[in-house]
């Protein structure tokens, strides 16, 4: 699997789209990072003592947000996958997850227990917890392609699927640090562009192993 050829492939399904992309990226993190920030301002007893001192209950709660919002991010994936595939995709496309109580509950536990697995395997080794979380990376696009799958038939099937591909998919990870550099130095600016491109590499990716499975 050419690296090259899918990062041009995701270029060219952004092509026009840009906007879209960085706006999507900006929504997403915004109400992911954010959503929490009044009810830990809360709990820590003002703004003020939110910044000043480390307030174990306004992490607890920042934790606990960042679990329940994460069908946002994987809903963000769903969109990126949905561009790829010239659909037409929308921003309200992201709150999906949370107008579906089946699917919330899915997304939620495919969420949960790859962190589980992967941690699992972080505590044998780093190296076995990194391979681990790569074999899962798929999980999320499965989840959109087939909803009824139980959590573990997900990442049973993003296992297989990354079979003999988990090296191209380090290494697609891998072309993108210079970016990120980059990204730093611009002050987070580039992040918003880098972001985008990513994921669409990301989704990309996917669907060539969808590719390669059906030529099997």
């Amino acid at each position: 699997m050419k690296i090259r050829e899918i990062k041009k492939e995701a270029k060219a399904s952004l092509k026009g789209r840009w906007g879209f992309a960085v706006l999507l990226t900006i929504v997403t993190y915004l109400i992911y990072s954010g959503l929490s920030f009044p009810f830990e301002v809360m709990v820590s007893g003002g703004f003020e003592e939110w910044v000043n001192t480390d307030n174990v209950y306004a992490s607890i709660i920042s934790n606990i947000f960042l679990v329940l919002l994460a069908p946002l991010i994987m809903a963000n994936y769903w969109i990126f996958l949905g561009m790829v595939r010239q659909e037409e995709v929308h921003i309200k496309d992201l709150f999906k997850p949370f107008l579906n109580f089946g699917l919330y509950v899915r997304s939620l536990a495919v969420y949960i227990l790859m962190t589980i697995y992967t941690l699992l395997w972080f505590l044998l080794l780093i190296v076995p917890g990194i391979i681990k979380g790569i074999a899962y990376s798929q999980s999320y696009y499965i989840l959109k392609d087939n909803p009824d799958y139980s959590a573990n038939q997900i990442i049973t099937e993003s296992r297989k699927l990354m079979n003999g591909h988990k090296w191209s998919y380090f290494l697609l990870l891998l072309s993108f640090i210079g970016w990120a550099i980059l990204s730093v130095l611009t002050l987070g600016l580039g992040f918003l562009w880098l972001i985008p491109y990513a994921t669409t590499s990301l989704a990309k990716f996917y669907e060539h192993l969808l590719q390669n499975q059906q030529e099997v």
